[in-house]
């Protein structure tokens, strides 16, 4: 009987969960008012350099990410000017561990872990929930690369972007984070990810361009931008659109509100 109990108990939360998740989506596509975003900084290490830089960011270092999704969204004729609100909460500590293999338990175990965490902040504070919460990890300047994966998770709205602690790398590190938000408002990936290029032609900025290469603009899914048929760089977020897709994907397309 006890047995039964707690499965009943279980069974409860994980719905209670599922249906929380659905109407936190279906709100944040609804685009019929701003959506809070609050930003928590993360140290990938403990070097000097990473700790300095973010104790000196700003709310100014997200401001190219509002402005790009500002432009966006008048260009899409959205009825909210400003579809993203940010605030800059603070550092926090470490997060969860996500899969090295990607293994299906275990994504799902990282997943809950995170959606555990961003309560814990909630409940922590005295602000209201936000809409959307977006870790911001830093990783040592020097570091060639970072062989962390950015996430955007769709359920929990909950946005993971590894970037470099450096003001060189600002604007990319922005491309960065605005990709991995989209993914929890819907959008999908929009490269091939055996190679890192762009699809086309959902991929490219300027899929009738003629010459097609090299592209001047990138798609924010696809994540960089084409120089040629093998080659492509990642841009800066003032180079980078939302395509008709990934609009499409979001609830940003005419018709699709529309139809809605």
């Amino acid at each position: 009987m006890l047995k039964q109990i707690r499965i009943a108990v279980l069974l409860y939360i994980l719905l209670f969960v599922a249906v929380g998740s659905y109407l936190a989506r279906a709100r944040a596509r609804a685009w019929d008012r701003p959506l809070w975003v609050d930003v928590y900084l993360v140290a990938a290490d403990p070097g000097a350099e990473t700790h300095a830089y973010m104790d000196q960011v700003s709310a100014d270092e997200f401001s190219a990410i509002e402005a790009f999704f500002n432009e966006q969204a008048r260009a899409y004729g959205l009825g909210v000017d400003r579809p993203f609100h940010f605030d800059l909460v603070g550092p926090t500590d470490a997060l969860p561990e996500a899969p090295a293999n990607g293994a299906l338990l275990g994504t799902i175990v990282w997943s809950l872990s995170m959606r555990w965490r961003v309560a814990e902040l909630n409940w922590s504070s005295d602000a209201p929930s936000p809409d959307l919460v977006v870790f911001v990890v830093f990783h040592d300047p020097d570091s060639r690369t970072i062989t962390e994966r950015s996430t955007g998770l769709s359920k929990g709205l909950i946005a993971v972007a590894h970037v470099f602690a450096d003001r060189r790398a600002r604007g990319r590190n922005s491309m960065v984070i605005a990709h991995e938000m989209l993914h929890t408002v819907g959008a999908t990936d929009k490269y091939d990810p055996r190679t890192n290029m762009p699809l086309y032609p959902i991929g490219y900025a300027e899929p009738e361009r003629r010459p097609l290469y090299p592209q001047t603009k990138a798609e924010i899914m696809a994540g960089r931008m084409a120089l040629d048929p093998g080659r492509a760089r990642i841009p800066s977020i003032d180079e980078a659109v939302i395509g008709p897709a990934t609009a499409l994907e979001i609830g940003w397309d005419r018709k699709a509100r529309q139809a809605d």
